[in-house]
């Protein structure tokens, strides 16, 4: 995933996103390309002692000029911040600290920081990771309907078979770097998802 916003090398080949060829970028272009992705993260990487308010003003700050670093963000970033955190049901909780939310209302401060940049495609690395099942199931729902409410493409990285099953509509499955599976989400069936079980059987033969 970190390959996908230049801050991890590939060895060959090359990767493209937003329409940028990440492999070719130089660092003026890099904070462009990273300006465009919204990235959701599994440990949420808030400002702990700052309002929620405030970490989601932070999206924005790739587009905010001088006045705005210096004396405050506008009343327009901050209606715009207030209706996300609405749209992901914690309006009510603005003004608290980010350290007082549970794990899943952070995660959703987190994505809602990432909507306020206006992102042209959304990157989740392991966003779930960290939650119960039940939280699980609705933070990843959230980004599923902001994929199909916004128009904006969202891509998540998942460990949990089962959860990417129920909320993607495309699946690209590694294992060891070798992709082994890629389609519709509605395509695969129990063998076209079989290679991905593979060495976890042979795993457990010798285990036994």
């Amino acid at each position: 995933m970190r390959s996908l916003t230049g801050f991890a090398p590939i060895s060959a080949g090359s990767v493209r996103v937003a329409g940028h060829d990440v492999t070719n970028l130089a660092r003026g272009e890099l904070r462009t390309l990273r300006s465009d992705v919204g990235q959701v993260f599994q440990q949420f990487n808030l400002i702990p002692r700052l309002s929620v308010m405030t970490n989601v003003l932070t999206g924005a700050l790739h587009g905010a000029g001088a006045i705005n670093l210096v004396g405050g963000f506008s009343t327009a970033h901050r209606r715009r911040a207030l209706e996300l955190l609405d749209r992901v049901g914690i309006a009510h909780k603005a003004t608290a600290p980010a350290r007082s939310l549970s794990g899943g209302q952070q995660q959703r401060v987190a994505i809602a920081r990432a909507l306020m940049q206006q992102p042209k495609v959304i990157l989740a690395d392991e966003p779930v990771a960290s939650l119960d099942p039940k939280l699980a199931d609705s933070v990843l729902e959230l980004l599923r309907e902001i994929a199909t409410e916004d128009g904006i493409p969202v891509l998540v990285s998942l460990h949990v078979l089962p959860l990417a099953l129920a909320h993607s509509d495309r699946i690209i499955g590694l294992r060891h770097g070798r992709m082994l599976v890629a389609g519709a989400t509605s395509q695969l069936d129990a063998a076209a998802l079989a290679p991905l079980y593979d060495d976890e059987e042979h795993d457990d033969d010798a285990h036994h």
